[in-house]
């Protein structure tokens, strides 16, 4: 009898990066597909890719930066987190050098200061908050 995959979630990264130059902010960036708002960099995970490169591959196409990354977050696994199917994503840190500049799937781009963001689309205010409390 041949192999038949099971029906998974799909599974995506997110990353959130600081830059060196530009401590207590953010990048986020303003969707340019739906669903739109601002979010986090990221995207789905390629078949044959591991999550680490994947969320490097997203950074650079979002925002044009060379992200290092310095840690996972966590795994988001809500099936309600995504309004268009069960996404799970693994949320991973990165810091980077440069200027960022919106690309790919981003419409814009802009640094949030960590106290002052705006509403974000999916779970990506949870990641936040796990985030604040992490490095505090």
């Amino acid at each position: 009898m041949g192999f038949s995959p099971p029906k998974t979630p799909a599974l995506s990264v997110d990353i959130l990066i600081t830059l060196h130059n530009n401590p207590g902010k953010i990048v986020l960036i303003e969707r340019k597909y739906p669903p739109h708002g601002w979010a986090l960099p990221g995207g789905f995970v390629d078949i044959g890719e591991s999550t680490e490169s994947a969320a490097i591959r997203e950074a650079k196409e979002e925002t044009s930066l060379d992200v290092t990354l310095t840690g996972l977050l966590g795994c988001y696994s809500d099936p309600n987190r995504d309004h268009r199917g069960h996404v799970v994503s693994l949320a991973y840190m990165g810091t980077a050098e440069g200027i960022p500049a919106a690309a790919d799937d981003a419409k814009n781009l802009k640094l949030w200061d960590l106290n002052n963001l705006p509403t974000l689309a999916f779970d990506h205010g949870k990641i936040i908050q796990d985030y604040l409390l992490l490095s505090h």
